[in-house]
């Protein structure tokens, strides 16, 4: 049965199809980008490690070093080099004019952000211009024309993309991670816009897997390129379903002949199921939550277009996002804690949920209308009285929260913050009056209440909270505490630290570091150690040369403390005393 014969499930007019309004999405794509790039320090985990590799790029004097990526830093990913150039790049360009450095390194990523938003929009609009994806017709006329039924359907799977709980702090880091969902968006829009640009597609899908596998997803960038090449559209013509798929069959060739040469067929490990009822179930609560709210629309697209679905092989409007979203998928499944690969689904799932929107019913869509408005109308609240609590104490309960969580946290008025979040909040009481006060006939109205809501309280907690999550996420008070203590110092031996750590101190101290229990290390004037190490000490180093000089504790997470070590010449080392550490004796080998 030809697919086109099943009774399609949309049903829109052409009154329904009315386009979002330009400049209201362009603001709401520039608030959502700029919150969280602006104005914050590095937190912890990836975005800090990949900035640290960015300055080391960036400072290098060699450029030869840009080809070496393990010589940039621990934790850097090797196959990882168009994010990290990029970054580096910006740096260098931009901070000789006087960008700060931190800003010039966020700036790609901005504009991969940007991309991934325009690239899930744009494979929408294709996809919802296909043959089955379009409404069915009227009796008398007055359904939705198929360019502007295309282009409202876009609109909102660019709003349920924005919606995406997941999608907030994944893409405002930046890390490779970003890059690897920019280059998904951009294969995304590639495949979807293949029937009707045969040649830019291609060609914007080579650069696409390209920059894939050289942004830290190989295997992923070879797996697209095979679903391409068993992908092209039956209804092409022999010939050109040929050509098309000689000339991916090139791109699939030659992408693996790129990832010899990166070595990346030797890194290969076999993936490892998880195991035990708390990993799965750790993993259903990350599914449910990151991928919030187009989950459950995705499902609902997928049961109401069942018809289609099953009618015959090649429904690219369903079958193309679903083939893009399950390899990710199945990478959350096979790692821990899979946050990476999941976030990579989200162009594909935000494309399903658009299509559940030609299919709800009134009730349906004032349901979710109703529940949007006072689930995050409940949120901002909550943001708001935690902010007031901690400028005045009052509430006490928050107050004290903050203090528990946070202790010697000052709190600073930043007026600044606070206008941004009184027009961001302003103008999320006026979406809702809009959206609730009558009923509203655009095809993507559902979903314009989740994609504000979603901002709105991404932009408070980026700018009410955000001296209080820079103080916790970032190592910045942490390592205020050592350079105040440590004297300007040709280097800094290290033992026991982690990657992030390793990079703070690249980022905030700027000595060379050197592992302590290398033989071959200079003779540091400072060492620190990772507290939780310091009975192993005396097998490691010569501890008649070190003095114990201070702990330096992170304010937020009790297990990051360091003990700073100061060496001292052999013949002054004394009688032995115990070190005390939180209230137990040390084994008695360091020296007063």
């Amino acid at each position: 049965m030809n697919a086109t014969r099943q009774p399609s499930p949309a049903i829109v007019s052409q009154e329904a199809a009315r386009a979002l309004p330009l400049w209201a999405l362009l603001a709401l794509c520039a608030v959502y980008i700029v919150a969280g790039f602006v104005g914050r320090e590095p937190w912890k985990g990836a975005d800090i490690i990949s900035y640290a590799a960015m300055l080391t790029l960036a400072q290098a004097q060699d450029w030869r070093l840009w080809l070496q990526p393990h010589t940039w830093g621990a934790g850097v990913d090797a196959f990882a080099l168009i994010p990290h150039w990029l970054g580096a790049l910006a740096m260098r360009v931009l901070t000789p004019l006087g960008v700060d450095a931190q800003l010039a390194a966020r700036l790609p990523f901005m504009a991969m952000l940007a991309g991934t938003l325009a690239a899930t929009r744009a494979a929408v609009r294709h996809l919802a211009l296909e043959p089955g994806a379009q409404p069915v017709a009227f009796a008398f006329g007055g359904e939705a024309r198929p360019d502007d039924y295309a282009r409202s359907l876009a609109d909102g799977g660019l709003l349920a993309l924005i919606a995406t709980l997941g999608l907030a702090q994944g893409a405002h880091e930046a890390a490779p991670a970003l890059a690897q969902l920019c280059c998904t968006a951009l294969a995304f829009y590639a495949l979807a816009a293949q029937p009707n640009h045969d040649a830019r597609a291609l060609a914007v899908l080579a650069l696409a897997l390209a920059a894939l596998m050289l942004s830290g997803a190989p295997w992923l960038a070879l797996v697209y390129a095979v679903l391409a090449l068993f992908g092209v559209p039956r209804r092409w013509s022999r010939r050109r379903r040929r050509r098309s798929q000689a000339a991916l069959l090139t791109l699939l060739v030659a992408l693996a002949v790129l990832m010899w040469r990166l070595g990346a067929w030797a890194q290969w490990q076999p993936p490892t199921w998880r195991t035990g009822a708390d990993g799965w179930r750790s993993l259903l609560q990350l599914l449910l939550w990151f991928t919030w709210p187009v989950w459950p629309l995705a499902l609902w697209t997928l049961w109401r277009w069942r018809r289609q679905l099953f009618a015959v092989r090649g429904q690219r409007y369903l079958g193309l996002p679903l083939a893009l979203a399950l390899p990710p998928l199945l990478g959350a499944v096979f790692t821990t804690p899979g946050v990476r690969f999941l976030l990579l689904t989200l162009p594909a799932l935000a494309a399903l949920a658009a299509l559940a929107l030609p299919t709800f019913s009134r009730a349906a869509a004032a349901l979710i209308d109703w529940f949007t408005v006072l689930f995050f109308t409940a949120w901002a609240i909550v943001i708001w009285v935690v902010w007031v609590a901690m400028m005045t104490g009052v509430p006490a309960k928050p107050a004290a929260n903050v203090a528990r969580l946070a202790p010697d946290f000052v709190p600073q008025f930043q007026w600044l913050a606070f206008v941004v979040a009184v027009i961001g909040t302003l103008t999320w009481l006026a979406l809702a009056r809009w959206r609730t006060g009558r009923h509203r006939k655009a095809l993507w109205k559902s979903l314009a209440l989740p994609a504000g809501g979603t901002a709105l309280c991404w932009l408070l907690l980026m700018t009410l909270w955000l001296p209080a999550l820079d103080y916790g996420r970032s190592y910045a008070s942490q390592m205020q505490q050592v350079v105040r203590a440590v004297e300007p110092a040709a280097c800094v031996q290290l033992h026991g630290l982690g990657d992030a750590q390793r990079a703070a101190l690249r980022i905030y101290g700027g000595w060379p570091q050197f592992e302590g229990a290398d033989a071959q290390a200079p003779r540091c004037p400072w060492m620190l150690v990772d507290a939780r190490q310091q009975r192993l000490l005396p097998y490691l180093l010569d501890m008649r040369v070190w003095r114990p000089a201070r702990f330096v504790q992170r304010p937020v997470g009790r297990d990051e403390r360091w003990l700073l070590l100061r060496r001292v010449p052999p013949q002054a080392a004394g009688a032995a005393v115990p070190f005390v550490l939180g209230g137990a004796a040390a084994p008695a080998f360091f020296s007063p």
